[in-house]
C-alpha cells in the first residue's frame, strides 16, 4: 500500500519493473562474460566456468597424469569443475541477489537462487 491511502501509480510501477529487468539482463550479460576459476590437487587441476556455470577450460598439470591411475586424475577434474561451478553460483548471487531482491524476494524461476 502507499502511505496516506493513495493508489499505485501504474506508470511508475511499470516503469521500476523495467528498469529492474533490464538491470537483470544487464547482470546476466555480464556474468555470461565473466570467468570464475576452480582447482583440485593443489592446482595441479584447474577448471574455468563462466558465471553462469558453462564450462570455458581446463588445465591439467602433467604431474597429475598417471596411465595406471586415471581415477585420481577424474577426481581431480570433477572436484575443480565442481569448485569453479561453486565460484560462479557465489558471482551468480553478489552480481543477481540485490537485483532478485528488488523484484520480491522470492526466486525467479530459472535462477539458481
Amino acid at each position: 500500500m502507499i502511505p496516506g491511502g493513495g493508489q499505485p501509480n501504474m506508470q511508475q510501477l511499470l516503469q521500476q519493473a523495467q528498469k529492474m529487468q533490464q538491470d537483470l539482463a544487464a547482470a546476466q550479460e555480464e556474468l555470461a562474460r565473466t570467468e570464475v576459476e576452480g582447482q583440485a590437487g593443489g592446482g595441479l587441476v584447474k577448471a574455468t566456468v563462466n558465471g553462469s556455470g558453462e564450462l570455458r577450460g581446463l588445465v591439467i598439470d602433467p604431474k597429475a597424469v598417471d596411465p595406471d591411475d586415471t581415477e585420481t586424475l577424474a577426481d581431480l577434474v570433477v572436484a575443480a569443475v565442481q569448485a569453479a561451478n561453486e565460484n560462479a553460483q557465489a558471482l551468480q548471487q553478489q552480481k543477481l541477489g540485490p537485483l532478485a531482491q528488488g523484484l520480491g524476494g522470492g526466486g525467479i524461476p530459472g535462477l539458481p537462487f
